[in-house]
């Protein structure tokens, strides 16, 4: 079995960051990602615009300059795996952390490794939120989206009023999609990007996109969905449903590892801020993982500083 001084759960720009700082330190470490490089990013629609600034999104100190005022996912995609690959960073992909056992053991789907610390930087797009309602497993509704012209003539209900799905129906409609929004609040939310807010509000007040507001979906089947709406039950025709309902953390993962859980259902896990060591020794979080269902909170710009509080913390008791 190799053996490490530090194993890294995740290979995102926070696994990443992590593994910069080990490397400056002088320490040895792996990490392990269960698919692509930067696999969340890879996943996100293919021209996603970032809401913070490419300077607030580098991680080791190494510049990324943006030919856009906000850094687009094909940018970002680019910026990480050259700091991957120029630092030559020790990554290994396509490989799943099986088990985490006290030690540490780390049992993947290839190998078996120790290491007397463990960083788990997973983040929180891998398991998305269902609505549990009748039809989602049918092959039209998705959980993620990824690009607006496979919907083109096509009728799309998408359902969210943040910024994946305004982005989505904003792109869908403007490849010819007929868009329809089902939203649980009575607004578009407000954490839309500001640039952004006031086209989904302009489209919907001139009935390009329709919207029922205080509305949930309750059924779907091959050609039509049920909504439920203020004024009653209502049905339409549907082709693609975009289920754009929010991601959790893998919190059985976490679990596995011996991290504890609040019992609310926030369940934040528990680690102390000033270190992000949690409540199992050895055992560090970084990322957005960090946030239990509160996803809004942390993002790559608030969390880059979590790479050298672990770092830093395992130096001093070394």
């Amino acid at each position: 079995m190799e053996k490490y001084d530090i194993l890294i759960v995740g290979a995102g720009p926070i696994g990443l960051a992590c593994g910069l700082a080990a490397q400056k330190a002088g320490l040895s470490y792996l990490i392990i990602e269960k698919g692509c490089l930067t696999n969340s990013l890879y996943n996100y629609p293919l021209y996603m615009t970032f809401f913070s600034t490419s300077e607030k999104l580098e991680i080791g100190g190494i510049p990324w300059v943006s030919i856009n005022a906000k850094p687009i996912r094909p940018e970002a995609l680019e910026y990480y795996r050259r700091v991957a690959v120029a630092n030559k960073l020790h990554v290994r992909l396509f490989e799943k952390v099986e088990s985490i056992t006290p030690g540490y053991t780390i049992k993947t789907s290839k190998e078996t490794y120790t290491a007397d610390h463990v960083i788990i930087a997973t983040g929180f797009y891998d398991i998305p939120n269902m609505l549990n309602i009748p039809g989602e497993d049918l092959p039209k509704v998705t959980h993620y989206y990824k690009d607006p012209h496979f919907y083109a003539t096509q009728k799309v209900v998408v359902i969210g009023a943040n910024n994946s799905s305004v982005d989505a129906a904003l792109e869908t409609y403007r490849k010819g999609a007929d868009v329809t929004m089902v939203v649980r609040e009575g607004e578009i939310g407000k954490r839309v990007k500001y640039w952004v807010k006031p086209d989904i509000e302009n489209r919907i007040a001139e009935g390009s996109i329709k919207v029922y507001y205080h509305s949930n979906l309750k059924a779907v089947r091959e050609r039509e969905v049920d909504i439920q709406t203020p004024d009653g039950m209502i049905t339409i025709q549907n082709d693609y449903v975009l289920a754009l309902t929010g991601y959790q953390p893998n919190f059985s993962f976490l679990e596995m590892a011996g991290i504890r859980l609040s019992k609310d259902e926030k369940r934040h896990p528990q680690y102390n801020p000033e270190t992000m060591e949690t409540n199992m020794p050895g055992i560090y979080l970084a990322g957005v993982v960090v946030g239990g269902m509160d996803t809004a909170i942390w993002f790559i710009e608030n969390s880059r500083d979590h790479a050298d509080k672990i770092i830093a913390n395992i130096l001093r008791n070394k």
